[in-house]
């Protein structure tokens, strides 16, 4: 009797240990699956000024309108610089929110001299990194007013001649005029059309910085989790499933043993 107790301990003490190493093995799969499907967070990698566009003349307040966006988000800071001093930037807004195709800020432009500066955006991430987006050749003009492409040119000439009488209301013409034997030479002033400028064409991908710092955090994009996590469970299912049944099985054979070894026995 006491032999088959302990046969049976031995037996038992074996299924334990399978099915205590078949949970530990599930355990951690399970462990390495969630931290593998850490959600990812979403955003869009998108730093653009859409006006003023490069190459305009500004003045007065200007609205300063983009985009300024990314994934791991932190500030964004809008400056200008001088192009007679490049390099020294001055701060004109910023932002702890993204914005898309909105008013990032506004200038004041009637603080600073005329003359051509450089607009800068830059988004600034989690890890200290940033993108950035510049509007160059901008033209500040507050002291003259800002050309026009189709300026307008209105001549009116009256000339009266005596012993005539017009009846109200005079109809409204836009040039009016007498012949009369004598000739009549009028010059009219030349005005000088502005040329039209080419401006450029806003575009929502980010122009390049030399100076962009590399960062060792992945950027994963496009690339669903799902699949694997669900195969993941499944695998640790299965094995912990295996190792049940394989538990199960020894202890029933066991038994079965113990039962033909004791009517031999008889």
């Amino acid at each position: 009797m006491a032999k088959l107790l302990q046969t049976i301990f031995s037996y038992f003490k074996k299924t334990v240990r399978f099915i205590i190493l078949g949970v530990i093995t599930s355990l951690w799969l399970l462990q390495f699956t969630f931290v593998v499907a850490a959600p990812i967070e979403q955003g869009q990698n998108v730093v653009v000024i859409s006006s003023p566009d490069s190459n305009s003349t500004i003045q007065g307040k200007v609205a300063i309108i983009g985009s300024a966006d990314y994934p791991s988000f932190q500030f964004y800071i809008v400056e200008f610089s001088p192009e007679s001093t490049a390099g020294q930037w001055h701060f004109i807004g910023d932002g702890q929110k993204p914005v898309l195709n909105d008013t990032l800020t506004t200038w004041d432009t009637t603080a600073i001299p005329d003359g051509n500066y450089t607009l800068r955006l830059r988004v600034v991430r989690l890890d200290g990194n940033y993108s950035e987006a510049f509007s160059e050749h901008l033209v500040v003009s507050n002291s003259k007013p800002l050309p026009t492409n189709t300026p307008l040119i209105t001549a009116t000439i009256a000339l009266t001649k005596p012993n005539v009488t017009e009846s109200p209301p005079p109809t409204p013409l836009a040039a009016t005029a007498t012949i009369t034997p004598t000739a009549v030479r009028i010059d009219l002033p030349v005005v000088e059309t502005a040329t039209p400028r080419p401006t450029a064409v806003a575009t929502v991908i980010p122009l390049p910085d030399p100076a962009q710092k590399e960062t060792l955090i992945p950027e994963i994009k496009g690339f669903a989790l799902d699949p694997l996590r669900d195969a993941c469970l499944y695998g640790a299912g299965v094995m912990l499933t295996v190792f049940l049944l394989f538990g199960f099985l020894s202890t029933l054979r066991f038994f079965i043993q113990s039962f033909i070894d004791r009517r031999r026995s008889h």
